[in-house]
């Protein structure tokens, strides 16, 4: 007598999806920092989680499901390394920069491999949270348009508000800086009308990149 045995039924790329992103959006809903959009009060990176995952959608619809994951776990957990944990000058920035990168990626790879990812998502993941080549690494660059593009659409305005002691030189720098770190697409797409540029920055924008 034969015995058949019936195959577990694995979990759809789908559900899987839904799941890590559910547990991506639980870690940063206990973010203490609060901001307000459009009427709705939201933790500070779950907000921004989501204005991640919605201009990954308008930029680029195409992105596969680790991008995706990429994008909305891009700031997980931030809170938890203030800035002003390092020491305020620019060596201090600097080691602050790069102990994020390394907190996000192996934050967002634990709570991947608890949904049931497989390594090389895992690692695609991992790489471009971690901002591992840049420039060289598709995945890299386009998680670094997407930031920027949230950055100017969302961040940029606000972030000028809060150092009125930048002169137009010097913001004349820091969009070019942005704009360096961008790909000829990402640029092309932020030029066409298809993001809101913050009104009041639109002519130091236009003259840093000129």
């Amino acid at each position: 007598m034969t015995h058949t045995t019936t195959p577990v039924t694995s979990m759809s790329p789908q559900t899987m999806l839904e799941n890590a992103l559910a547990l991506i959006d639980a870690a940063n809903a206990e973010d203490p920092n609060r901001e307000t959009a459009e009427g709705s009060d939201w933790p500070k990176e779950l907000l921004y989680s989501h204005r991640m995952s919605d201009m990954l959608q308008r930029f680029a619809p195409e992105a596969d499901d680790a991008m995706k994951l990429a994008a909305r776990a891009q700031h997980i957990r931030r809170w938890t390394s203030p800035r002003d944990a390092y020491p305020m000058d620019r060596e201090g920035y600097l080691q602050w920069r790069k102990d994020l990168y390394h907190f996000h990626a192996d934050t967002a790879a634990g709570l991947l491999a608890q949904a049931g990812y497989e390594a090389d998502i895992i690692e695609r993941v991992r790489k471009s949270v971690g901002k591992r080549a840049l420039k060289k690494n598709p995945d890299t660059q386009l998680l670094e348009d997407v930031i920027a593009l949230v950055f100017i659409e969302h961040y940029m305005l606000d972030f000028a508000a809060k150092h009125p002691e930048y002169d137009e030189e010097k913001w004349r720098g820091i969009i070019r800086k942005t704009w360096e770190k961008m790909s000829g697409q990402a640029r092309d797409f932020a030029l066409s009308g298809a993001i809101r540029l913050p009104a009041p920055l639109v002519p130091l924008i236009q003259s840093a990149i000129a």
